[in-house]
């Protein structure tokens, strides 16, 4: 199937691992031209080493997205060896576990800054190219929580359901000018977060993590965690001109995990 994206310009953030080098690895199968951008510089080269393999042109940069200076200096690289974004993915590290009644407003200043105003800014950066150009894709790494609070994630739960509503109204201002807005669900997958949590759970029942992550896959319809090429393949698709009709949307990626019909 072609998706027809064959030399767009990709921006993905957290491209370097877990599901942000799925889709980047996706995107450039496609012959999407791929900037990934991680903090880790030996994952994100090995990383652009195998996006490589299939779009030669494809480049990493290294940035901290928690850092201004960094976010500012990446898009001034995306802006002169891209020349322009066509396909954004919005994806950062998920905030640590803390309860509700959690009241240290700066500990929940650094996070809103991290999950929102940091994305917010770089997709309105990226903005007025797509609309110039009548076609764009942002395509946002959420999570189940948007549907259904996960217990001790307080934090994921709250500012992931403020960037749904804001993705969400995004979407309806940008439609007519070609540019699609989807946010990917993200169930329990085969990643670093997935493993860290079960580590988490493990240490606090005093079991082995391979206990905790077995009870995790048995409450999963499928059986098992996803994968971070299974999620590429579904953000690869909604990305793709076949897609361009599907906007506004928040696609659960779970294996049948979620409970909620819509």
């Amino acid at each position: 199937m072609n998706l027809g994206i064959d030399g767009k310009r990709a921006l993905v953030l957290g491209g370097n691992k877990g599901l942000g080098r799925g889709v980047a690895a996706r995107l450039a199968a496609e012959g999407v031209v791929v900037a990934a951008v991680g903090r880790d510089e030996q994952a994100l080269e090995a990383t652009v080493a195998d996006l490589r393999g299939t779009s030669p042109a494809s480049f990493g940069i290294r940035a901290d997205l928690g850092d201004a200076a960094d976010v500012a200096a990446m898009l001034a690289r995306v802006d002169r060896d891209l020349g322009g974004v066509d396909i954004l993915l919005l994806n950062g590290g998920g905030p640590p576990p803390f309860g509700a009644d959690e009241t240290d407003a700066a500990r929940w200043h650094r996070q809103f800054d991290a999950l929102f105003l940091s994305g917010l800014g770089i997709a309105a950066h990226v903005l007025p190219g797509m609309r110039a150009r009548h076609w764009g894709r942002i395509l946002v790494v959420s999570s189940n929580s948007v549907r259904e609070p996960i217990k001790g994630l307080t934090a994921s739960n709250a500012l992931r359901a403020a960037v749904a509503g804001w993705a969400k109204s995004l979407a309806g201002e940008v439609a007519a000018e070609g540019v699609t807005v989807n946010l990917l669900l993200a169930g329990r997958l085969d990643t670093e977060r997935t493993k860290g949590l079960d580590r988490l759970d493990a240490e606090a029942r005093g079991v082995d993590t391979k206990v905790i992550a077995a009870e995790s896959q048995a409450e999963i319809p499928i059986g098992r965690y996803g994968t971070p090429d299974e999620f590429g393949a579904v953000a690869a698709f909604l990305a793709s001109d076949l897609a361009s009709y599907v906007t506004g949307t928040a696609i659960p990626i779970d294996g049948g995990l979620a409970r909620a019909i819509i």
